[in-house]
């Protein structure tokens, strides 16, 4: 197992901040607006919240899943990347993610998900073979397939509507960032 990396090290500390000064420390619930990002439709749209959205969670499961996400598969992006560059990728993919979200819903969003799609399309781009473990899965499966059939569910499920509450867009949006900046960067099929 890759040992974890400064960046992403800091990333999942301040995710567990935000979370718990948001959900505990916040005294004015009129605050929490500014953490979630919000269609300009429903009037609660603030220009901050297209970057504060990707630091709050809507429960400890949620934070818990970006978090492990983040942590096993972000230091082999980060190490291959450097610092500079995951940086730029991950914000990247969650900005553009949280604008793909407001382009093609009217609802609310909030979390790390699209940034942390970004991180795992760049990882599949750059090590597409690399046999990955995943919780309920029995068996090994690639990094290129992982990423396909992420992405082909986030448009099947934003498409129909089914799972609402998720922001498929969003998944989506961050995982075709993560691949481009791969592709501009030069850095696809590494192994």
């Amino acid at each position: 197992m890759q040992r974890i990396s400064p960046v992403v090290l800091n990333l999942i500390i301040l995710n567990v901040i935000f979370y718990i000064g948001i959900k505990f420390l916040i005294p004015y619930p009129q605050w929490k607006e500014y953490f979630y990002l919000c269609s300009p439709s429903t009037g609660h749209f603030h220009p901050v919240q297209i970057v504060t959205h990707m630091f709050n969670h809507a429960d400890e499961q949620h934070l818990i899943f970006n978090m492990m996400s983040l942590y096993f598969i972000g230091p082999y992006v980060e190490q291959i990347l450097g610092q500079q560059r995951f940086l730029i990728l991950y914000f990247l993919s969650g900005i553009i993610a949280g604008i793909a979200q407001l382009l093609l819903t009217t609802s609310c969003g909030l979390g790390a998900s699209g940034a942390v799609f970004g991180v795992t399309a760049a990882f599949a781009t750059m090590l597409p073979n690399m046999e990955m473990q995943i919780m309920f899965i029995p068996v090994p499966i690639k990094a290129k397939y992982l990423a396909i059939g992420l992405v082909l569910l986030g448009l099947y499920f934003g498409i129909s509507g089914q799972q609402a509450g998720i922001g498929h867009f969003a998944h989506v949006g961050g995982a075709i960032v993560g691949f481009l900046c791969i592709k501009y960067w030069k850095l696809s099929n590494l192994r």
